[in-house]
């Protein structure tokens, strides 16, 4: 009744299509064991299409900063009232002026009226200076008169001596008589002595009188040239070629003494006016070199001046162009500009990022792959668009220059 059957092959369909099916997992499973041992080695994923990622590169590094500046004129005198008065305007705000054009005048009666009574008092002073050297010349004629009379009374007295002494001896004279021609001598030389005397001091009087006067002259004569330099000063002019940049008051405006009546800028003295973190004051000094960016290019400049002061964490600095200023530059007008510190050759070199300043300069994630692993790096010089590396990555490493500080300084990350 029994049959025999034959034996069924091994090979089924169904065994072949499960066979089949577990060698393709086996094979996934083995291409994917380094991924998943990655991924189960990573801290964090993170999106990489928000990520900035750089090349390092070997090249040439500029270490500059951006900076902001504002052009301004080294000289921007304000004009002054020189005294209460009404003024009167010649020019307008905008006008290209020269040196001495009259800009404004102003009226003031006061000054005026003070001018003419200084210049009365100079003509009285001078009139008393005159009349004494006048009265000094008379005196010291009648002096000298009364020296030469005393002198011919000497001489009388002298001959009436002498012939006293010839009848004297031949007994014709007595001796009172004697005696008073030798007195009417004694007296005629005391005489002639107190008149010589006398024009002595009358002249030192008159010099003493007359040198007075001359100082009194001269002392009214100051202060009327300071009046009327005043009075000159009342038509304001230009004190040099350039442009007048305000005027602060009206037609016909009263004003006080010293008080502002416009400014006039020298266009041919700008200067760029830029402020500096005070992280860098050590790095700026005069001559240090710059460039100011107008229009479609860079323009070659250099400090001249520091501020010797930080106000508000920032240094100011003027800086002047090595050959021209561009032209169409204004007054306060914003111009940014680049300070540049130093130059280097053939280093390796990263786009700066905000990795920077979020590890301090000290980290930085390398991507490979899917992947990014946190790396100790030395960085050097730090530009306003570029880093300097010095130990920690090589020429074509990819690095992520965003900001890392909320990754939590974690050393492995996946990039999804």
């Amino acid at each position: 009744m029994d049959r025999a059957v034959a034996p069924g092959s091994a090979f089924t369909r169904p065994r072949i299509i499960a066979a089949g099916v577990l060698l393709a997992v086996l094979v996934g499973l083995a291409f994917a064991f380094p991924l998943i041992r990655r991924w189960a080695r990573a801290d964090r994923a993170v999106d990489a299409t928000a990520l900035t990622i750089g090349t390092v590169t070997r090249g040439d590094l500029v270490r500059d900063i951006s900076v902001q500046g504002r052009v301004v004129a080294a000289l921007h005198p304000t004009l002054v009232s020189p005294a209460q008065g009404i003024v009167t305007l010649r020019t307008k705000a905008g006008s290209v002026v020269r040196k001495d054009d009259i800009l404004a005048i102003v009226d003031s009666p006061e000054l005026r009226s003070t001018l003419e009574q200084s210049k009365a008092q100079l003509l009285s002073f001078r009139s008393d200076y005159e009349r004494g050297k006048i009265a000094g010349s008379q005196s010291d004629a009648r002096l000298k008169q009364q020296v030469a009379l005393s002198q011919l009374k000497l001489e009388a007295a002298m001959r009436a001596l002498q012939r006293a002494e010839l009848l004297r001896k031949d007994g014709l004279l007595n001796g009172p008589d004697y005696e008073k021609a030798q007195d009417d001598v004694h007296v005629a030389e005391l005489e002639l002595s107190q008149a010589q005397h006398e024009i002595g001091l009358n002249q030192q009087t008159v010099d003493f009188d007359v040198r007075s006067r001359k100082l009194q002259v001269d002392r009214q004569q100051t202060a009327t040239d300071e009046t009327q330099k005043r009075f000159d000063d009342l038509t304001i002019r230009a004190p040099f070629d350039g442009m007048v940049a305000a005027i602060t008051v009206n037609e016909r405006d009263a004003v006080a003494a010293n008080q502002p009546i416009l400014t006039v800028i020298n266009l041919s003295s700008l200067e760029l006016e830029i402020t500096i973190p005070e992280e860098y004051a050590g790095d700026v000094h005069i001559g240090t070199p710059l460039m100011i960016g107008y229009g479609n290019g860079e323009h070659a400049a250099h400090i001249t001046a520091v501020s010797p002061e930080i106000v508000g964490n920032q240094i100011t600095a003027r800086a002047v162009p090595d050959q021209q200023w561009p032209e169409g530059l204004r007054q306060n007008q914003r111009v940014s500009a680049r300070l540049v510190f130093e130059s280097k050759k053939g280093v390796l070199k990263l786009p700066r990022g905000a990795f920077v300043e979020a590890s301090g300069g000290r980290s930085a994630y390398v991507v490979d792959g899917s992947m990014a692993t946190r790396r100790a790096v030395t960085l050097g010089s730090v530009g306003a668009s570029e880093v300097e590396i010095v130990s920690g990555l090589h020429e074509g490493d990819r690095v992520i220059l965003s900001d890392t500080s909320a990754f939590g300084n974690v050393n492995t990350l996946i990039l999804r």
